[in-house]
């Protein structure tokens, strides 16, 4: 869940942090495949035509979906008529982004009569113990195993070190609580330099206690990170990403990257899930886009039947 945020204008920051030409990079990203027709990153062909490989797809019981993705559609009566579509997707899981007016029981009731549990959510460090209390009152109330924060940003080391002790704080509270706790990536953490070459990335990693704290990395995030720090391979990058961190990453976010760098529904974008996937499985794959390419509940779909014929 991105929360409105713009990935152009990120990417722009960045590189302006890192004193690259936009032009410049994007014309080496043209060189390293992310042009027309069967794009590529990091020297992987983009599944057109999942299913081909050998190994098997992702169990119906892991997939799951941010509801950032359907938030358009997630308003008055439109949210159980989302949720039923969801349901006859074939979906067992959402993340949720809120409640959207309604109260953790009601919206538990809703998933229930549905056969969905919202196994994660995404929400903010705490401003107090109170907030986080009610935080967590309505996480055991709706089934959830899981809760991310799913951004923060900041030029000031500082910032992030404060914040990685508060998420060990509030990530104790949740554990004995039976939660798991995890944050969210997007592409600044890893093209940050919060000074003497120092990321967000770096600061995390060292600080957040891995018996607390897990990731849920944001794979269309990771890829744009490696392409922003100008890594050869920005498929390979993401993956170290993952296998290199001391924490444990128990969830993806599955988002596709089309040609441009801008948003794609799965497998019509760049990015080699099943290579990905191969190197690290994680116990949650979830589907978003932040920005559908025709209607949310096409993203849903086109995205559970995705992950379902993959083969990796």
């Amino acid at each position: 869940m991105c929360f409105g945020f713009n990935a152009s204008a990120a990417l722009n920051k960045s590189l302006e942090q890192k004193g690259v030409d936009r032009r410049g990079f994007l014309r080496g990203a043209a060189a390293l495949g992310l042009g027309a027709g069967l794009a590529t990153v990091g020297g992987a062909a983009a599944f057109a035509a999942p299913g081909g490989g050998a190994g098997k797809p992702v169990p119906p019981g892991l997939i799951s979906i941010q509801l950032y993705t359907l938030r358009s559609i997630m308003n008055g009566e439109g949210v159980d008529a989302t949720l039923a579509s969801l349901a006859d997707y074939g979906y067992q899981k959402v993340e949720l982004a809120g409640l959207y007016g309604r109260t953790a029981e009601s919206m538990r009731s809703t998933l229930d009569a549905l056969g969905i549990r919202p196994s994660s959510s995404h929400d903010g460090i705490s401003r107090d113990s109170a907030s986080l209390e009610g935080k967590i009152a309505n996480a055991l109330t709706l089934g959830q195993t899981h809760m991310n924060v799913p951004y923060l940003v900041s030029s000031n080391g500082d910032d992030w070190r404060r914040w990685a002790d508060e998420m060990n704080a509030e990530a104790a509270v949740a554990q004995a609580a039976g939660l798991k706790y995890g944050y969210h990536n997007h592409a600044h953490e890893f093209t940050t330099d919060v000074g003497g070459g120092v990321t967000p990335w770096d600061i995390f990693t060292e600080r957040l206690d891995p018996s607390l704290v897990h990731f849920e990395i944001d794979l269309y995030w990771a890829v744009t990170g490696g392409v922003g720090v100008g890594a050869a391979d920005p498929v390979q990058f993401a993956i170290d990403t993952i296998l290199q961190s001391p924490q444990k990453v128990l969830q993806y976010h599955v988002k596709d990257r089309d040609a441009s760098g801008d948003f794609a529904d799965l497998g019509t974008g760049t990015i080699d899930f099943a290579r990905i996937f191969a190197a690290h499985r994680p116990k949650e794959f979830i589907v978003e886009n932040d920005r559908p390419d025709v209607t949310p509940l096409q993203t849903a779909e086109v995205g559970f039947n995705y992950l379902r014929n993959l083969r990796f």
